[in-house]
């Protein structure tokens, strides 16, 4: 049985969507279109929110104590951003005919979200974004190298760790969330230290190990003979985990970059 970590193409997905009834069928070629398609909508987005704050928008704590109205509108669009990717997601996710429109409102909203994030963590951590997306893809591309050479068997027992290590990470941060409004949280979720550290290691391992899952089950939908509109949805998914990835090296860089 497949199983991967991330729920948007999980197996029963293709079992859910069946065979194409015409020569419409699902390509790899075609969701690597539709995946470069997505990402083009999260970097505009992404730029132009990016631009129109980076001038300004610093947090209070950063420089003295400038206006905060700035700020606030910067936090405006990053909550709206992620409020709609939220939306998007889930109804791409139930209604999965819908995916040609859904999934690139999800990559907008995402990069309108991804681009606050990116300017914070930049105006904090000078550089530290193109370090992130330069890591971001070079995973990506090293392990779909190494996905295709065959160098990894994704068996069983392997989407058993994928999985079961990600559904951990997942839960910590779940506890970690609601600890927070208590007052507390998780320490080395969020600290600089040597565990802090270790855990974002191994947090952007597992994130890199679900790109795996996700190659192989694109390519196995595409070998079922899935309606085309999947190609949409399969990019969508990919998408979910590259974005993850990506705030993950960024929470890794900047913990590096903290504790020197």
């Amino acid at each position: 049985m497949m199983r991967t970590a991330n729920p948007a193409l999980s197996t029963k997905v293709w079992e859910k969507a069946g065979r194409a009834v015409s020569n419409e069928v699902m390509t790899i070629q075609g969701t690597v279109n539709k995946t470069a398609i997505l990402l083009l909508l999260v970097v505009l987005p992404a730029a132009f929110v990016w631009n129109k704050f980076a001038a300004v928008a610093v947090p209070p704590a950063f420089e003295g104590a400038p206006s905060t109205a700035p700020y606030a509108q910067l936090s405006m669009w990053m909550i709206g951003g992620m409020i709609a990717g939220v939306v998007f997601a889930l109804a791409t996710i139930f209604k999965k005919t819908w995916a040609p429109v859904t999934a690139p409102l999800y990559a907008v909203a995402e990069g309108c979200f991804l681009g606050g994030m990116s300017l914070l963590f930049n105006t904090a951590f000078p550089g530290i974004v193109p370090q992130a997306i330069a890591l971001t893809f070079g995973v990506l591309f090293v392990l779909l190298g190494v996905y295709k050479a065959g160098w990894i068997k994704v068996t069983q027992k392997f989407r058993m760790m994928v999985v079961g290590a990600t559904g951990a990470i997942a839960l910590l941060y779940i506890v970690s969330f609601v600890m927070g409004f208590f007052g507390s949280s998780i320490p080395f979720i969020h600290s600089s230290g040597t565990f802090g550290i270790l855990f974002s290691l191994f947090v952007v391992a597992i994130a890199a190990l679900n790109l795996v899952l996700d190659f192989d089950l694109i390519e196995r939908g595409s070998e079922a003979g899935a309606p085309k509109y999947m190609e949409w949805y399969s990019a969508f998914g990919l998408m979910i985990t590259l974005i993850w990835l990506y705030l993950e090296i960024l929470r890794l860089l900047a913990k590096l970059q903290n504790r020197d």
